[in-house]
């Protein structure tokens, strides 16, 4: 089945791609969750209008991508949960809280999307996390989680 992609798919594509996937991938999961849209003739306005967006919200160069990793890398983020008494958190750590909290942090906006977490974060304590900011440029970010 032909899809235009409305977001990055990590190993697919990026927004405004043509793309064809099995039929209940694109049935069961992308459409559902508005990462893609079914392609049809009259479809090809909506690549022009998505890749118009996508230009505006995209990092263009590696020297730009390489600019705002130096800016993350040198921001502290703390996080403040709540959390019980072992330690560990009531619900866990989203990749949205952590776009939140280097932007509350005086760090540059970053989407959501970007922030790849390794493991759900349900503990308190210094974790590990990336912002892939462009194909060959990944910030390695320290987000210190604390209770609340």
């Amino acid at each position: 089945m032909k899809i235009i992609l409305k977001h990055e798919v990590s190993g697919l594509g990026t927004a405004g791609d043509v793309v064809d996937v099995k039929d209940g991938y694109a049935r069961n999961y992308l459409v559902p969750r508005g990462f893609a849209i079914r392609w049809t003739k009259g479809g090809e306005k909506d690549v022009a209008q998505i890749r118009r967006a996508r230009k505006i919200h995209e990092i263009a160069t590696i020297e730009q991508a390489n600019e705002i990793k130096a800016q993350l890398e040198g921001t502290k983020v703390r996080l403040a949960v709540r959390s019980g008494d072992a330690g560990r958190l009531f619900g866990s750590v989203t990749p949205a809280d952590i776009a939140a909290a280097i932007k509350a942090a005086g760090g540059p906006e970053v989407d959501k999307r970007r922030v790849e977490l390794g493991s759900s974060i349900k503990t308190l304590g210094s974790h590990q996390v990336s912002v892939r900011l462009h194909a060959e440029v990944v910030a390695k970010l320290g987000v210190e989680i604390v209770a609340a």
